[in-house]
This record gives C-alpha cells, structure tokens and sequence, in this order.
C-alpha cells in the first residue's frame, strides 16, 4: 500500500526554524517526483516546493524562495523541507505529495498532478 508520512510541524516564533520530513513506501520514493503544498485557514491549497525523482531539480514559490530548502534522502527513503526565517504568514497545515508523470516543469506547482498525498503536518508561528 502505498503511504506518506509527513511530520515536524510544531509552533515556533517568528524568525525561527523547523524541518519537516515526509517518510515514503520505497516504490514510490525511488521514481516519483515529490513536492510540499501547505493550506491556510480559509485558503486554497498552495504550492511551496518540489524536486524531481532525480533530486537534480527544485522548484520553489516565489514567497518561499532563499527560506526553505526542499531535499531528499534515497538511503531513508525520506524527503525534507528545511524552512529558515520563519513568518507568521506561513502558518498552515503542510501536506507532502508525490506524483508519477510530472512531464513538464510547469506541473510541478499544480495540486492536481500529485497522486499521493501525506495527512498534513500543521505548522504554526507567532509574531
């Protein structure tokens, strides 16, 4: 069966750091491409960053972009958003996904390109 666990949310200031991981069945790590959306209250679900199933490539939203650094770890079948520079806008319920036919750079910021998803790690910080 194919799974996703994501976790490290937790509450933080403003400024601070939190890492999270996002822990995947071994079928999918080795040849999907993966990415982290977050959902705000009362918002749409949003793009944050992706990287290719080669780890060679990473995509980044304009808001998040110098803060947080997306990375994978094929040995622990593991993939992980170091988020810097913490602001209170980037609270939200984070979400980890993977997807098998990312064929154009474009697909990477789209929800709906992603097959599997994690349960979502909520990450709070105050101002």
């Amino acid at each position: 069966q194919v799974q996703l666990v994501d976790a490290g949310g937790g509450l933080v200031q403003a400024g601070g750091s939190l890492r999270l991981s996002c822990a995947a069945s071994g079928r999918i790590f080795s040849s999907y491409d993966m990415g982290w959306f977050r959902q705000a209250p009362g918002k749409e679900r949003e793009f944050v960053a992706a990287i290719t199933w080669t780890g060679v490539r990473t995509y980044y939203a304009d808001s998040v972009k110098g803060r947080f650094t997306i990375s994978r770890d094929g040995a622990k079948n593991t993939m992980y958003l170091q988020m810097n520079s913490l602001k209170p806008e980037d609270t939200a319920v984070y979400y980890c996904a993977a997807g098998g036919g990312l064929l154009r750079e474009s697909w990477y910021p789209q929800s709906a390109k992603y097959d599997y998803w994690g349960q979502g790690t909520q990450v709070t910080v105050s101002s």
